[in-house]
Parts: C-alpha cells; sequence; structure tokens
C-alpha cells in the first residue's frame, strides 16, 4: 500500500544552517575582494619593471641560442661540404682501382691487390697480401688511402648528424625562449591595462619627462665641453675607437627596442653595444652577459670614461654605453626606443673598458 504521509519538513535549525552559510560565503568572497584590491600606479610600474627585468634575462639567453644556431649551421655546413668532397675524391680512388681491376681480369683474372680491394675485411687481408708479398708497395698505398678515406667519412658523417641532432635542439630552446619572452611581455601589458587612461598617461609622462632631462643634461655636457653634439663630452683619455662607437649608438637615439634584434634599424640592448661597436671595427659577443668578459672591468662609476660598456642587475641581464657626465645610452625594453638615462637609474654592476 501506498504511503500517504507528509514529506519532512527542514527543521528551523537546518535552515539557519544553510543561511549562515551562504552568509559566510558571501562575507568570504567580499573579504577577499578587499584583500585584492586594485593595484596603484606605482605597484603596478614596480611589477612591470620586474616583468621586464625578468624577460630581459631571457633575451639574453634567446639571444645566446641564436649565436649558437648560427656558428653550429656554418659548421654543419662546412662539415657537409667536406663529406661532399671526400666522397668525389674516394670515387676517383676507385674508380681508378676499378680500371686496372678490369684490366687485369681481362689479362687472365684479378690480382690480389683487386681482391683486397673487395674484401669485406681489407686491414686482415691486406696484413696477409703484404707477408705474402702479393701487392706492390703501390698498390697497398693506393688501397691505404681509401681506407682512410673511408674512415674519415664515416668520421665527419657521424659528427655532422650529431651537429644537426645539436642544431634542431638549439632551435627548439630558441623556440621555447620566444613563448617565455612573449608571457611576459604579456602578463606586463595586462598589469597595465588593469590602469585608467589618467593612469597610463601620467606613467608615459613620467618616463618621458626622465628622458627628456637625461637628455638635456648630455647636450648640457656637450656644450660645456664645447664638442661635437653628436660626440657629447671631450674624448679625454677615452680611445678613438671607443668614442666611435659611441658616436655610432648616438646616431640611433629614438631607434625602436626590438628583442633580438642588432640593427641597423632595431635594437635590444646588447644588440645596440656590439652593433656600434662593430662600426668601430671591433667585434662584441652577442649577449650581455658575454660582452661583460669582453675587456677590462671597471668596478667603480665614477671611473668609467665615454665608450665604455655598463652592465645591470645581478644577472647582468641589461647593458648600455657610458656617455659621460653620469649618463649611458642603452636600448631600455620592448615598447621603447634607444635613450638616454642616468647610469644609476638601475642596478649598476660594473663597467668594461673594450678599447
Amino acid at each position: 500500500m501506498a504511503s500517504h504521509r507528509r514529506p519532512k519538513q527542514p527543521s528551523r535549525a537546518r535552515v539557519t544552517i544553510f543561511g549562515a552559510t551562504a552568509a559566510a560565503t558571501v562575507a568570504l568572497t567580499a573579504q577577499s575582494a578587499q584583500a585584492d584590491p586594485k593595484p596603484t600606479k606605482d605597484e603596478v610600474k614596480e611589477r612591470v619593471d620586474q616583468l621586464h627585468e625578468e624577460a630581459a634575462e631571457i633575451t639574453d639567453e634567446y639571444n645566446g641560442a641564436v649565436e649558437a644556431e648560427e656558428e653550429l649551421e656554418e659548421s654543419v655546413e662546412e662539415l657537409q661540404d667536406s663529406v661532399a668532397r671526400g666522397q668525389q675524391e674516394l670515387n676517383e680512388l676507385r674508380s681508378g682501382l676499378g680500371s686496372v681491376a678490369a684490366a687485369q681480369y681481362r689479362n687472365g683474372g684479378l690480382a690480389p691487390s683487386m681482391q683486397l680491394f673487395l674484401s669485406s675485411d681489407p686491414d686482415g687481408y691486406l696484413e696477409q697480401a703484404s707477408a705474402l708479398d702479393q701487392v706492390t708497395a703501390k698498390q697497398a698505398e693506393a688501397l691505404r688511402q681509401i681506407e682512410t678515406k673511408q674512415r674519415t667519412l664515416e668520421q665527419q658523417r657521424e659528427e655532422a648528424a650529431g651537429q644537426l641532432e645539436t642544431l634542431e635542439e638549439t632551435r627548439e630552446q630558441i623556440k621555447e625562449k620566444k613563448e617565455q619572452i612573449q608571457g611576459k611581455l604579456s602578463a606586463a601589458q595586462e598589469l597595465l591595462n588593469q590602469l585608467t587612461e589618467e593612469e597610463r598617461r601620467r606613467l608615459e609622462a613620467e618616463e618621458a619627462a626622465r628622458q627628456a632631462a637625461a637628455a638635456a643634461e648630455v647636450e648640457r655636457a656637450s656644450r660645456d665641453e664645447g664638442t661635437r653634439t653628436d660626440i657629447t663630452v671631450s674624448a679625454g683619455s677615452a680611445s678613438s675607437r671607443a668614442m666611435a662607437a659611441l658616436s655610432a649608438a648616438q646616431s640611433k637615439l629614438g631607434s625602436p627596442y626590438v628583442y633580438g634584434s642588432a640593427g641597423p634599424s632595431t635594437f635590444d640592448c646588447s644588440g645596440l653595444t656590439s652593433w656600434a661597436y662593430a662600426q668601430a671595427g671591433i667585434a662584441l659577443p652577442r649577449t650581455s652577459q658575454s660582452q661583460a668578459g669582453a675587456g677590462t672591468r671597471i668596478y667603480s662609476a665614477s671611473d668609467l670614461q665615454p665608450g665604455d660598456l655598463v652592465l645591470y642587475y645581478s644577472g647582468l641581464s641589461h647593458i648600455g654605453m657610458y656617455v659621460g657626465n653620469g649618463q649611458i645610452i642603452h636600448a631600455p625594453r620592448t615598447g621603447s626606443v634607444v635613450s638616454y638615462t642616468g647610469v644609476h637609474t638601475m642596478p649598476f654592476q660594473f663597467g668594461v673598458r673594450v678599447a
């Protein structure tokens, strides 16, 4: 028989518990929102600067991988050319012996030296044949050349295959570094997007003012020293090549920053310094960390001379070039251009005197 009991109603106590739980959830959500307020302009700037510093470190790794890729490509190409030449020489040696074998066969049989050529164990056969005086010294030498050439070609082919594998791994690293850099830059842009239009304008105005002040300081020093405006301070004890590199860097003021770029129209930080010194006839390594070892280190900023390289951050992830009067020229970061700034606007590590 079906039951006709009324369904049990929730007690007031249970209703109270459910209501309290819902209220607590709302309260926790409100507390969470209060605990994670919208960041201020200064907090955003600090975090964006940190993200760009991290991107700069990865950019240096990216540049190193690209440099390694170029060297590997050149090495593989040289090995492949060498293998091709060696194979041609081997074919010519074999062709010569093949002609002799054909003549000997027509004259009544295949000589022991030709048996050696066709043997599956040439080294062992050559030892036996030499012991029996069954090959002439000239024939034995020709056969040894073939064996040597074969071994050399095999080694070169193995080396080329190994370097091709390394090249592929390096290309994967480049792809990975690129993605990491883009991730940092995207995170920085997302933070900037949280600011109001007015806050973004104020940040841009502060940066523009800083750059203008640095440029004005450079120009003032130039007038005081009575030098040309493109070489901002007197050479003093700076070398002519360092001054030529500085002049080249200054000719690129206003050029856009592009990570991985080394000129002539766009630059990253180490791309600018390597390009500038190349114009002065000095080849620098591609990365800022490598350029840190390109000359004599200068540990006091007061001892810097125009044209000296200047390294920043503990990981040596940023580099500029000393202009004089407490200023450097550098390619700062994505979204910026080659510009002047004070030597102490970033964590100074040391300078490097290249020339």
